[in-house]
């Protein structure tokens, strides 16, 4: 089998077919909660797997006329929602003319430009997405641009218990390295939707790879390897009360096991334990990137060795985190364990690398992850592949108990003066204040889930985000501009476009909800128009078919020509609407298994919110920024709740 097979490029999107009702949700869907599936993850052979780190078709460019009218919401009837809520009929009308003097001017030749950039292209978008969502923003990332989430081992053999942090975390770590072996071996199974494979270069970027800071742009080193590539790092880093230390995984060309690593965690930690706390270099990746950069400059200034001691940080398998908080944690409230994750211990997290796992005191675990590199379902696949071998063998190791005679770990010091320790203080600082900001709930809604909605032919997804759209409305009296994520796997390196939920017919359905002469038929019916609707736009998303990345190429491409912004983008209702990063509802579906996430919201006055869909329940987490008066995530998710009840009391309704 060979990863790089030639896939048709990602095109520049002439019409054409869609991938077919379920494609867009697939994405999440792909890894069966069968125990089955799960073996099949890892059971392909080389001569019937399809390649593995590749991409689909070329990424598309929508045709111009399609990307204003969706951005309208008024061409060619085709009802996407943009702007149309957050507007008043004059604010509309002069849009509206902003858009068709940009279509039959300026935007003409830029689309032209942007079409030319395609032809030379596999992914029109990569390199710009990377650097204007990720490299290029200089806020400090590790809380605002990093997502995690809390690992279910509790709900099954691993609940809250004080001295298994270091037992339960080798056994983590043993299946995350045999998930990495099974990359190495290029023996992963490739996802599809129907029988069309999802791009899974996204995979090669889990392990081996870290972000480094830049003075105006960071970037990203991927040191993994497949084996028929050649040599791939094979250590881990760990961290621990402000220290740093390295060791191998493999021994005599083998994969350590479980009690194997279990002794080089006990190494480490009764040496931390025993011994004065280390200085925190991590905390330093919480910084504002370009002081962060700045101070890895002096860093590395101090002392030639410090650079090789970054350079093993960044090359590890993954960083595992030894926390010594033992947070709270319930199959129906992972709002304490979760916050910890995000905003957790900074001298204990490196925030740059693609994979934190963290390992609390009480054996509880989670992760945290740079977000430049990949897109949660990355994290969501090799977690749940955890949580399946974890919950198989009864949260057991049940290999051999024999330890080998095997070096132990060594010990990265640090060459740091004042200077640094002021530097990693005023990181802390900062840092700490932030975090003290944020808001944070997760809890499980049990009353029901994917399986009656599924019963009354409503798709879970679609019923959460209108669920959400109808509690803002009662929450905040007006629509919420939200941003959804679409994943785009079925091209060549795609990753992600908008969907906007806050369509027309989703609002018109709020205000029904909220108006006591709308009769429950009138009601129904127009909850049913806005399910129609949603679910179209996430088809049309996945299939290449959606607008905010067209723009953002349409700016860019001004950009780059010299070129005044064009008023399109400089329309107060552009951004209202969400444009440009201003969603006050930032969201994003994680999956149809038991793996949760967790992300801060896309701007100050908004909320972040992540959920996964089970049988028998709904969880969701949800932030929001203390300093914000009018934003609270526990009222919001407590409305969201009650909303899910009125709905599928709509639905108890006769059919219309």
């Amino acid at each position: 089998m060979h990863w790089r097979r030639k896939w048709q490029p990602t095109p520049v999107f002439l019409p054409g077919e869609s991938q077919g009702r379920e494609a867009w949700w697939a994405d999440v869907s792909v890894v069966s909660q069968s125990r089955t599936r799960l073996k099949r993850l890892s059971s392909s052979s080389s001569s019937s797997n399809p390649s593995v780190f590749t991409g689909s078709v070329h990424t598309p460019v929508v045709p111009e006329q399609n990307c204003y009218s969706k951005h309208l919401a008024v061409l060619n009837n085709s009802s996407w929602f943009t702007v149309k809520p957050f507007a008043n009929e004059e604010e509309y009308k002069n849009t509206e003319a902003i858009v068709w003097k940009f279509q039959n001017g300026i935007g003409e030749k830029l689309q032209q430009k942007l079409l030319q950039r395609a032809k030379g292209r596999r992914n029109w978008l990569e390199e710009w997405w990377l650097n204007v969502a990720y490299l290029d923003v200089r806020i400090p990332s590790q809380l605002n641009v990093n997502f995690g989430g809390p690992a279910s081992h509790i709900e099954h053999y691993w609940p809250p218990k004080e001295g298994t942090q270091l037992e339960r975390g080798s056994i983590s770590l043993w299946h995350n390295l045999n998930y990495w072996q099974l990359l190495r071996k290029e023996k992963l199974a490739v996802e599809k939707v129907g029988n069309t494979p999802l791009d899974m270069n996204q995979f090669r970027m889990l392990f081996s790879t870290c972000k480094i800071p830049g003075i105006t742009r960071d970037s990203i080193i991927n040191y993994f390897r497949t084996e028929s590539e050649g040599h791939s790092p094979s250590h881990l880093a760990v961290l621990c009360r402000g220290r740093v230390f390295v060791f191998d995984v493999m021994h005599e060309g083998y994969l350590m096991t479980a009690p194997e690593i279990q002794r080089q965690l006990t190494y480490i930690q009764k040496k931390c334990h025993s011994e004065p706390d280390g200085p925190g270099v991590a905390a330093l990746t919480t910084e504002e990137r370009t002081r962060w950069a700045k101070a890895r400059e002096y860093l590395i200034s101090l002392n030639p060795e410090n650079l090789t001691i970054l350079e093993k940080i960044q090359s590890s398998l993954l960083v595992f985190c030894l926390d010594d908080d033992s947070p709270h944690v319930t199959p129906e409230d992972y709002s304490q364990v979760s916050a910890k994750i995000l905003n957790g211990d900074p001298t204990v997290r490196w925030g740059d690398k693609s994979y934190n796992l963290i390992a609390f005191s009480n054996g509880v675990f989670g992760s945290n992850c740079d977000h430049a590199p990949f897109d949660a379902m990355v994290l969501v696949k090799v977690c749940y592949y955890v949580d399946e071998n974890i919950l198989e063998n009864e949260g057991r190791w049940k290999g051999s108990e024999k330890v080998r005679d095997i070096p132990v770990p060594e010990e990265l010091v640090f060459t740091v003066d004042e200077k640094v320790l002021n530097d990693i203080n005023q990181a802390k600082a900062q840092y700490f204040k932030q975090v003290s900001d944020l808001q944070l709930v997760v809890y499980a809604f049990t009353s029901f889930g994917k399986k009656l909605t599924k019963e009354k032919q409503l798709h879970p997804d679609t019923f959460i985000q209108l669920a959400l759209q109808l509690a803002y409305y009662r929450l905040h009296g007006r629509p919420g501009c939200c941003y959804e994520t679409a994943m785009t796997r079925l091209f060549y390196h795609g990753r992600t476009e908008t969907v906007r939920p806050c369509t027309v017919e989703a609002v018109n359905w709020c205000q029904s909800m909220q108006n006591p002469s709308t009769s429950l038929l009138e009601r129904k019916h127009m909850m049913l128009e806005a399910f129609a609707k949603h679910n179209k736009m996430m088809k049309d998303c996945s299939t290449g078919k959606g607008f905010d990345r067209h723009l953002l190429g349409l700016s860019l491409i001004a950009k780059e020509e010299g070129l005044p912004v064009p008023e399109l983008f400089t329309d107060p209702l552009f951004s209202r609407s969400g444009g440009g990063g201003n969603f006050v509802l930032s969201t994003s579906l994680v999956g149809y298994l038991r793996v949760q996430g967790v992300m801060v919201p896309m701007v100050h006055n908004g909320y972040g919110f992540f959920y996964h869909i089970r049988d028998d329940r709904f969880v969701v987490s949800c932030s929001a920024w203390k300093s914000c008066p009018e934003t609270d995530a526990e009222k919001l998710v407590q409305q969201v709740f009650h909303a899910f009840c009125d709905m599928m009391q709509l639905m108890e309704m006769p059919h219309l």
